[in-house]
Parts: C-alpha cells; sequence; structure tokens
C-alpha cells in the first residue's frame, strides 16, 4: 500500500496547526488526521470521535509502526512544504506576475541583445509586443 496523496489545509493555533486528508492507492482516503504541536514536536494525530464518557476513539488507524511511521512521514513533510509555501505567498504581495517575469525575461533577453548590437529601430520594436501583453 503507497500514499498517492496527502492534502493539508493550515491552522494558526496554538496546538493544532494542520488537518491532513491522505488517500492511498489513488482508491481509499481517510480525511482528519491533525498535525498537533505537542511538547516534542510535530505527530499525527489520526481522525477520532469524542464517546459520550468524554474520552476519544480513533475512527481510522495503522495497525503497526511501520504503517504509522509512513503516514507521519509523508503527512509531516506534505504540511512542511505547504507551510514554507504559505510563508513564501504571505511576503509577496503579487505572486502570479513574479512568477511569469523570469519566463519573460528569458524570452526577451537573447531578441534585445541581438537587437543591441544590429540597431536601436530594431531594439524598439522587439519591445512594442511586450507593451501590448
Amino acid at each position: 500500500m503507497e500514499i498517492s496523496e496527502v492534502r493539508i489545509t493550515l491552522r494558526d493555533e496554538e496546538k493544532l496547526k494542520a488537518f491532513a486528508n491522505v488517500t492511498f492507492d489513488d482508491a481509499f482516503v481517510v480525511r482528519g488526521l491533525k498535525v498537533i504541536n505537542g511538547t516534542n514536536g510535530y505527530f499525527v494525530s489520526m481522525p477520532s470521535r469524542k464517546r459520550p464518557d468524554g474520552t476519544y476513539q480513533d475512527i481510522a488507524h495503522p495497525i503497526n509502526n511501520e504503517m504509522r511511521r509512513m503516514i507521519e512521514d509523508a503527512v509531516l513533510g506534505a504540511y512542511e512544504k505547504e507551510r514554507q509555501a504559505d510563508a513564501s505567498l504571505q511576503g509577496t504581495v503579487e505572486p502570479t506576475p513574479e512568477a511569469e517575469e523570469p519566463v519573460e525575461e528569458t524570452k526577451e533577453e537573447a531578441p534585445e541583445k541581438a537587437a543591441e548590437e544590429t540597431s536601436e529601430e530594431e531594439a524598439e520594436e522587439e519591445e512594442e509586443p511586450k507593451e501590448k501583453s
């Protein structure tokens, strides 16, 4: 059994840091796992239900340590990536145009260099399509 997808929904709470949904073999999903900031670092809590006596019982959980480690590694890895992506997006006002600029600059660098070598008129012609885009 392999983990084919992990979806993370970040939370900004003291202990609860994210919810996770884990898909196995593109065929079975377990929703409601939690990334918790505990006293010894982050850990993954399995989905659970509150019982009438006030205790909690796991709805779904791994049976052996190997599977628990596999799930925990995948969820915490995806959490860390999502957290870093979220931090980089928060520092950027307009992420979409910045992502496009390097592609446009790469395409335009060669024509501009060639234009500088030939004449200024050709350089102006190369810049006109950029203004229309």
